[in-house]
């Protein structure tokens, strides 16, 4: 896989550039689009305890998650599910309820980072989903 936006990077001596992801869409299919407004990006690490779960929400901004540690499943509200380990790269799901959980033996760690607009809400309850 090449990427002509990483090419300068990775020709310069002492630098390796690792592609993860390159997507117009999210893991639902849908397509990546970003709201209108004063740009704002927001960067989290998230744990998750063996067993727990972040409980039924969705996301009013895109997001893509990055996989530390641990196993997480994540199902969505037509019971399509998609389990990432560490490593694995995410294109999360935005206006759709879903649900994540650890179901690993270890605590799930991941970094994600989130493109939203001043004022948006990065996730909110499932009873508060925009559901289009």
């Amino acid at each position: 896989m090449v990427w002509l936006d990483a090419a300068a990077l990775d020709a310069t001596t002492g630098v390796k550039v690792t592609p993860l992801a390159k997507e117009t869409s999210s893991w639902d299919g849908k397509p990546i689009v970003y709201p209108a407004g004063t740009a704002e990006m927001t960067v989290l690490r998230i744990e998750i305890a063996p067993g727990a779960q972040t409980g039924w929400h969705c996301h009013l901004v895109p997001n893509f998650a990055y996989m530390l540690e641990g196993t997480l499943e994540l199902v969505l509200d037509d019971g399509r599910r998609k389990r990432l380990n560490a490593g694995d790269v995410l294109s999360e799901v935005v206006n759709r309820s879903h649900n994540g959980r650890n179901v690993g033996s270890a605590p799930v760690k991941l970094v994600v980072f989130y493109t939203g607009a001043a004022g948006i809400p990065l996730s909110v309850k499932e009873k508060a989903c925009l559901h289009e």
